[in-house]
């Protein structure tokens, strides 16, 4: 699959990179390593996970994978965190997930951008993932009002000195991006920011002088807006939108990701 060197920070990936929100949701955890294995056998080279992904269970889904291949990086995040735990078995994240769809608090998360269940976060994403380091650590939908900007500056600057994160930054919608770039630049060293064709919501991201590094939700966006488009189109013109940084796509469909890497490679 095509790569590309992502704007503003010496991270080289792949054009698209793969979510796991959903991951927990193809099934057996043979086959969720299955599906990541496919997207890693289509060129794909970046993840993005979060501790509420699965309840905790995307991260140690990607720690096979990430130890059969060293190479790849990923993004996780901070301050979003699963009812229960992220240490549950299959059988009870699966049941609370399902009594969740009738009795809303059961599935419910907990948001705290306190900084000392984040280095208590930290710490368990790293051993989830099997790594020493994490490649990119961002806030995960952070309120701007709900936490010391200059508090966690530092401590992130300081997590970098240490080896233990690369980078940090937002991973947010731009109505939660903008107010924390205005108040703390140095926050959004990345940025990962829902965008569509129809609304164009990262064009914002130029009033904070910020280029365009991540963006995702361009299918969920056009089907919302009634778009009749093929996915394929959706995305070849997400490419040309996003020319320079990473997109990311997500399936529970492993044969998807051959098609992924045919339209990176194809789209002008």
């Amino acid at each position: 699959m095509k790569q590309v060197n992502i704007p503003g920070i010496e991270l080289r990936c792949s054009k698209f990179a793969l979510g796991t929100a959903s991951l927990f949701n193809a099934g057996s955890k043979d086959k969720r390593y299955r599906l990541l294995k496919s997207a890693v056998d289509a060129g794909f080279t970046h993840f993005d996970t979060a501790p509420y992904y699965g309840f905790g269970a995307a991260e140690r889904d990607l720690n096979q994978v990430l130890r059969e291949h060293p190479d790849l990086t990923v993004t996780t995040k901070v301050g979003i965190y699963s009812p229960g735990g992220e240490s549950q078995f299959d059988t009870a994240i699966f049941l609370r997930k399902v009594v969740g769809r009738l009795i809303k608090p059961i599935s419910r998360p907990t948001k705290d951008f306190g900084l000392s269940r984040a280095k208590v976060a930290l710490e368990q994403s790293l051993k989830r993932l099997g790594r020493d380091h994490i490649d990119v650590y961002t806030l995960h939908e952070p309120d701007p009002e709900s936490f010391r900007t200059d508090e966690w500056l530092s401590w992130l600057q300081d997590t970098v000195k240490s080896g233990k994160i690369r980078y940090f930054g937002i991973a947010s919608t731009i109505d939660r991006v903008g107010p924390i770039a205005e108040e703390c630049i140095g926050l959004c060293q990345y940025v990962q920011v829902l965008d569509s064709l129809e609304g164009r919501e990262a064009d914002l991201l130029g009033r904070y002088g910020l280029p365009m590094q991540v963006t995702y939700g361009y299918v969920s966006g056009a089907r919302k807006n009634g778009s009749t488009a093929s996915v394929e189109q959706i995305l070849s013109d997400a490419l040309k939108r996003n020319k320079d940084g990473a997109i990311l796509v997500s399936t529970l469909k492993p044969e998807r990701m051959k098609q992924y890497a045919r339209i990176a490679e194809t789209a002008q």
